[in-house]
């Protein structure tokens, strides 16, 4: 080992690997000088906070130095299919705008032909930012959507849109043995959740906000099969559990902890449909169309979480595209079922304008230092506990799987973990693993918290379908379905 003297040390006669290792020596010293300052400071809830963060560093270093394999054929095939496809939309899109609008050489990612599409061509009133700029960013594109007149553009711009994105996550760079990694970030956000950036070698990527129909690239090892443990109603069952401890009202965790949630609040909002009492009759009757293209437990479940957070009618408008009356008139008789949302949202702005913390339900210590008046503010702290408690407790069945070294993890997406394990021992590792996951929070008044997980199993990580017979289908002992023989890149005809 070479040691190197930093006194009086000339960076320039330093090879650039020895300053590499300068560098990280430095860094290290220093944080290690800040710890010393710091621990004095912790109080027995952010010392336990910290611990925790420590004992999460032994199962994420895991996931981190594992990755997840990756069907480089399959995602060959996807990238070539997208790339068909934007080709087609946008040969469309040009055509529209030429022969619909009489502009000819549109680009939809140029922002000046935006600018001269919508406020020349289409005359509609210029959009402006906070600064006094005329824009077309997201924000003036959701308010350009009011206007006929631009619609078959935006709608055009956003499927292409769509599309490049997805082109972009399936091209992240794989590592050279068909791994893809994810550096995770424990102390990344101020709830407790992780957050995942590239891995330390410059490749991979976030894989926790990856979307559903991208899945079906990451498969898992030879002789393996991935399983996702999925917490289910988790955010919404904390905040029953929140209510039941500060009010003594149980009635909304009561809701979650007779099953489907969404298909319950359905029922209360609309008692006079013929329901049955047969879960899965009920379940198909909500969901039968409703409101426009929505279902009546699609529309519980939307607006029922964004109430849940203090959404108002307005928000909840443009982030669902549901009129503000039906909005209104949902919330109505929501918070009518359940009063006690109403008193949460209220103790939670008089603890941050008294206080300016907040403590959740696992404990975890957090102080807000915005303006304590800012809206923005209060809905930062209505959404801190849910998420925070469901973080720690997701966080901790993840250390209590690790450490009973059963299975691989692969994988933490905030209320969810994706592990693989032995195929042939799937029916004795799963349900180890479920009960490892169970995490009972003790509640005020005798009652006990345990958010139960849904399993799905399969050989890639996309949902089970005919198109895909190695996607994750709900767990069933006994499962019979064998894995589909590998498709190679070349084993494909030319054409």
């Amino acid at each position: 080992m070479k040691i190197i003297n930093t006194e009086n040390l000339n960076p320039k006669s330093l090879k650039p690997l020895e300053r590499e290792w300068v560098y990280n020596g430095l860094d290290c010293c220093v944080t290690y000088e800040v710890l010393d300052q710091l621990l004095p400071q912790l109080g027995p809830q952010t010392k336990k906070t910290y611990d925790f963060s420590q004992e999460l560093q032994g199962p994420v270093l895991d996931m981190r130095l594992r990755g997840v394999k990756v069907d480089m054929a399959a995602r060959a095939r996807a990238i070539e299919e997208y790339y068909k496809v934007q080709g087609r939309r946008e040969s469309n899109l040009l055509r529209i705008a030429s022969e619909g609008y009489g502009y000819s050489g549109f680009e939809w990612t140029s922002t000046a032909c935006l600018r001269t599409m919508f406020y020349d061509i289409c005359r509609i009133p210029e959009v402006k930012s906070k600064e006094g700029r005329v824009t077309v960013n997201r924000d003036a594109l959701e308010k350009l959507e009011a206007y006929p007149i631009a619609l078959p553009i935006i709608i055009g711009m956003k499927e292409l849109r769509d599309i490049k994105k997805r082109i972009e996550v399936l091209r992240t760079e794989v590592d050279t043995d068909n791994r893809i990694r994810t550096a995770y970030n424990i102390a990344g956000t101020t709830t407790g959740r992780f957050s995942s950036s590239f891995s330390e070698f410059g490749t991979g990527g976030n894989l926790q906000n990856i979307e559903e129909f991208l899945r079906q690239i990451f498969i898992a090892d030879d002789g393996m099969k991935l399983a996702n443990f999925d917490a289910e109603q988790g955010e919404s069952r904390i905040i029953g559990a929140i209510e039941w401890n500060l009010f003594h009202d149980g009635k909304y965790l009561d809701t979650c902890e007779m099953g489907d949630l969404h298909t319950q609040v359905a029922i209360m909002c609309e008692p006079k449909l013929p329901w049955t009492g047969d879960p899965d009759k009920d379940r198909k009757l909500a969901e039968q169309p409703y409101y426009r293209h929505h279902d009546l437990r699609k529309l519980c479940k939307s607006i029922g979480h964004g109430s849940n957070y203090g959404g108002k009618p307005q928000t909840l408008n443009s982030m669902y595209k549901i009129d503000i009356p039906a909005i209104a008139a949902f919330q109505a008789k929501y918070f009518k079922l359940f009063p006690a949302h109403q008193r949460w949202h209220n103790w939670v702005e008089e603890q941050i304008k008294a206080h300016g913390k907040l403590v959740t339900l696992t404990g975890r210590l957090r102080h807000f230092f915005g303006r304590r008046d800012d809206d923005k503010v209060i809905r930062q702290a209505l959404d801190y506990d849910p998420q925070g408690s469901l973080s720690d407790i997701v966080n901790r069945g993840m250390i209590n799987v690790w450490k009973a070294d059963i299975c691989q993890l692969l994988m933490q997406n905030h209320d969810s973990i994706v592990v693989q394990y032995p195929q042939e021992k799937e029916d004795e590792i799963v349900p180890k693993i479920i009960k490892l996951l169970e995490c009972p929070i003790k509640l005020q008044h005798g009652r006990t918290l345990m958010i139960p997980y849904g399993a799905k199993t399969g050989w890639n990580w996309g949902e089970f379908s005919k198109s895909n017979p190695d996607g994750l289908q709900k767990y069933k002992p006994g499962d019979q379905r064998t894995r589909q023989p590998k498709v190679h890149i070349l084993d494909r005809k030319f054409r």
